[in-house]
């Protein structure tokens, strides 16, 4: 007997009768002898309509009354997925976030996790029943409601399997695994039998939406056993440990992508171009998430640096730079929306020289203009233009011979 931690995400609980069939798929690992901890999503597109319901009020509402507004998505969920449990004569209780423990930093709309403590959750276990918990939230020191981002629900589960030092944590989705690149646009993308928390963390920051990147950080950190399953069909997952068989020796293993990038670039005199950390401690100030960084020095006495953020952050952005231009020292902002970010990871990187240069040759041989750049161990990222962003995944899945390995389930 041991346990289990499942997350359920929205798609899977986005109607009762998927509801129903999440409760008969709890029971079932209840029956086998565990214990079970349920974290939950909102139902289907609940937190954009809700989001949506919000910016019919106010362009720009306040963060703290938004973490107000979306954490309702959640409590409606745990509710009725207690009620269906009970229907089905399994004993069962539901928790807000707050009431499992869920501790966070003050910081609303994407707070993150400060400690847990999960008493109530630990006695309900004892009485035999089956917990439901509200993802993506938790409460400051303070009171104060607080919102862990999209996606947060993925962490709420792996934190929670940590401190109930869970013998596994099984998130389920809407696909059947994690796979070499998003299979709803890339008809040859293959399911991964097993991947690393490395490689898993890097694919999840560069845009594949299949795990939260704290979800990851979390279960490394922890040593939590991680598994990517269907929600809608029974088949092995994929498996997330510390370090993964290569499956045919595959040197790329994944292929990323994300839209919606704005490269912002910003020009001042060399002489005074110590602006620059100034401009990323402002934006970390902010809570602004900067990616790929570039600095030039030229012999015209100007310097520059670009980097990417989110479209999404553009206003803030120049909101921030503008009102401290002043204390930067820049003279010039330049802004270039309308970009993607198309990434390859893999660990076998690290020994394989020369794979940047296979991805460098493969996207401009198809026409596309590679804008910025970024390189670590077991990644690398382009930045280009949009349009060109699934095309561009297309062909370095088939480049680093993605589209032929037969996965081999462990």
């Amino acid at each position: 007997m041991g346990l289990i931690v499942q997350k359920f995400g929205g798609t899977s609980v986005g109607s009762v009768e998927r509801i129903q069939n999440v409760a008969r798929r709890v029971i079932q690992e209840k029956q086998n002898g565990h214990d079970v901890v349920v974290v939950v999503s909102a139902m289907g597109k609940t937190t954009d309509e809700l989001v949506s319901l919000a910016q019919q009020i106010t362009d720009q509402p306040s963060k703290r009354e938004m973490d107000m507004l979306l954490m309702t998505g959640e409590q409606v969920t745990i509710s009725l997925l207690t009620m269906a449990l009970q229907q089905m004569d399994q004993d069962a209780i539901s928790f807000t976030g707050w009431q499992a423990g869920m501790r966070t930093e003050a910081v609303h709309g994407n707070a993150r996790i400060s400690s847990i403590e999960p008493i109530r959750i630990q006695n309900a276990l004892k009485e035999g029943k089956v917990v439901v918990v509200a993802g993506f939230q938790g409460m400051t020191e303070q009171a104060e409601l607080t919102t862990l981002g999209r996606g947060g629900s993925d962490t709420t589960a792996v934190a929670l399997a940590a401190a109930l030092e869970a013998d596994r944590c099984d998130i389920y989705t809407d696909v059947t695994g994690v796979y070499t690149t998003d299979p709803r646009y890339v008809a040859k993308a293959r399911k991964l039998s097993q991947i690393s928390y490395d490689e898993m963390l890097e694919l999840a920051h560069l845009g594949a939406g299949v795990l939260h990147p704290r979800a990851v950080e979390y279960a490394k950190n922890y040593d939590v056993t991680l598994e990517v399953r269907s929600s809608m069909v029974e088949e092995e997952g994929t498996k997330i440990k510390e370090e993964a068989e290569m499956e045919q020796n595959l040197v790329v293993r994944g292929v990323a992508f994300e839209k919606d990038i704005t490269r912002v670039t910003v020009r001042g005199p060399k002489a005074q171009w110590s602006g620059i950390s100034s401009i990323f401690s402002l934006l970390a100030k902010h809570f602004i998430n900067v990616d790929i960084i570039i600095q030039s020095l030229t012999e015209k006495e100007e310097a520059s640096v670009s980097f990417s953020i989110k479209s999404e952050d553009l206003e803030e952005v120049q909101s921030i730079l503008k009102t401290a231009e002043n204390e930067i020292g820049f003279t010039g902002l330049e802004l270039e929306s309308g970009l993607a970010k198309v990434s390859i990871v893999g660990s076998g990187m690290a020994s394989n020289p020369g794979v940047a240069a296979q991805m460098f040759d493969v996207l401009t041989e198809n026409g596309m203009v590679i804008k910025m750049v970024s390189t670590s161990e077991i990644k690398v990222s382009t930045v280009i233009d949009e349009h060109d962003m699934l095309r561009a995944a297309g062909v370095l899945h088939t480049a680093f011979g993605l589209d032929m390995f037969v996965e081999e389930t462990v």
